[in-house]
């Protein structure tokens, strides 16, 4: 697909835009974008446009355009007037994808709910890179390879990093047991 847009076929890079619009979104509103994370995914797809000319051949897109919006969401978080609070990304982050389907036991909503307020809470209390390799490798479902390219770390990096984060996120919530070295697809 890349080949194609080098070639100058525009709508094959409209193609990998609908392609990852979904997923640049989650990672925009969980890094912290907040109401901003629709410009931060469009001002990514015009930067990655703009860098294919050194996008790797045979390299995987999607860990590279994540990479390019987490830079993004930094850049538009530090330069925001005002802080994004915790209930702001929550709601934003719910927007993005339904979690809860309607059909749901409101009990089992409501406990899922306390759960992943909970689980925000406690990432928004872990160091930049705890949280940013976590919001990858779970949050995102990204696996451990695709992970390290997005964030431009050695696999070892991602692996030790991702077990302090986790050994962090246990002791922040300690009726939630993380799962360590656990479902590993890469």
């Amino acid at each position: 697909m890349i080949a194609r847009v080098r070639a100058g076929e525009p709508e094959a890079y409209a193609d990998l835009v609908r392609a990852h619009t979904g997923i640049a979104l989650r990672a925009a509103t969980a890094l912290g974008a907040g109401a901003d994370a629709e410009d931060v995914v469009q001002q990514a797809f015009v930067k990655a446009y703009c860098a294919l000319g050194r996008f790797r051949e045979g390299a995987a897109f999607r860990p590279w355009l994540l990479s390019i919006v987490a830079n993004e969401t930094r850049n538009t978080v530090r330069t925001a007037a005002r802080q994004r609070t915790l209930a702001g990304r929550e709601a934003a982050f719910a927007e993005a994808e339904p979690l809860i389907p309607e059909s749901a036991d409101p009990a089992m909503a409501t406990l899922e709910t306390e759960r992943r307020t909970a689980l925000l809470a406690a990432l928004e209390r872990l160091s930049e890179e705890h949280r940013l390799v976590v919001t990858y490798r779970y949050l995102l479902e990204m696996d451990e390879s695709e992970t390290a390219q997005a964030l431009g770390w050695p696999r070892g990096t991602v692996k030790s990093r991702l077990n302090r984060a986790l050994r962090k996120l246990g002791r922040l919530l300690p009726d939630v047991e993380p799962r360590e070295g656990g479902d590993e697809r890469g």
